[in-house]
């Protein structure tokens, strides 16, 4: 599904949005602050927006790891146009991540804990390749709750984001899912929860832009 809409992912998050996810992305990356030095992975990179955005604001090194090989060949278009020599974006499945223990002295992920097949195995996987007392900060979709945002956003999700998905990328599916998913997703004190029971403390949540995304961080003992 992902390597259906590669080509169009970027440019749709940003028509989609109406630009407000690079706020978001700002919000995650000034989580994981200050940079400078860092080895960073992020996990579902997709094509690798977060990546070059962390290495931009001083990161030493990161790795980008995704399943879709599609996204990450436009990431890697990226990498030869811009010539960037300090991000890796390589095929990794986050539930079984190809990294030694201790690796990371952060961990990202941007709207991809919620296409995990098996959540709590990767947050496992996610916390193993942290150092100890390392940050995970996890940007994610959530379902605003607050009049009249509430109803806009349903009927946004619900109808005009399939159809707009359909018209661009030609893949209708791919934006059907979406809502689909966010509905499906644990967030707020559940996810809190999920990521106390698989070790991590000083977890914490903040809503962004009226609760439609949410921004969780948390820390490797």
């Amino acid at each position: 599904m992902f390597d259906n809409i590669s080509l169009r992912y970027d440019f749709l998050n940003t028509l989609l949005s109406l630009g407000i996810h690079k706020y978001w992305q700002r919000c995650l990356i000034k989580a994981v602050s200050p940079l400078k030095e860092k080895y960073i992975l992020d996990a579902a990179t997709g094509t690798g927006a977060v990546a070059f955005d962390l290495v931009k604001y001083g990161a030493r090194k990161v790795v980008g790891i995704d399943i879709s090989n599609q996204m990450l060949e436009v990431g890697r278009q990226k990498i030869k146009d811009q010539h960037i020599s300090n991000v890796t974006l390589e095929y990794g499945d986050a539930e079984h991540i190809g990294f030694d223990d201790h690796t990371f002295d952060a961990v990202t992920v941007a709207y991809g804990v919620r296409n995990f097949e098996n959540l709590e195995l990767g947050l496992q996987e996610l916390k193993r390749v942290l150092h100890p007392g390392a940050k995970l900060a996890i940007l994610e979709f959530s379902k605003p709750k607050i009049f009249p945002v509430k109803q806009f956003y349903y009927i946004y999700s619900r109808y005009l984001l399939p159809f707009i998905g359909k018209l661009i990328a030609k893949d209708k599916r791919a934006y059907n899912y979406l809502p689909e998913s966010v509905q499906q997703f644990p967030e707020g004190h559940a996810f809190l929860r999920i990521l106390q029971e698989q070790g991590f403390i000083n977890t914490s949540c903040k809503p962004l832009s009226f609760g439609i995304a949410s921004l969780y961080v948390a820390y490797k003992p």
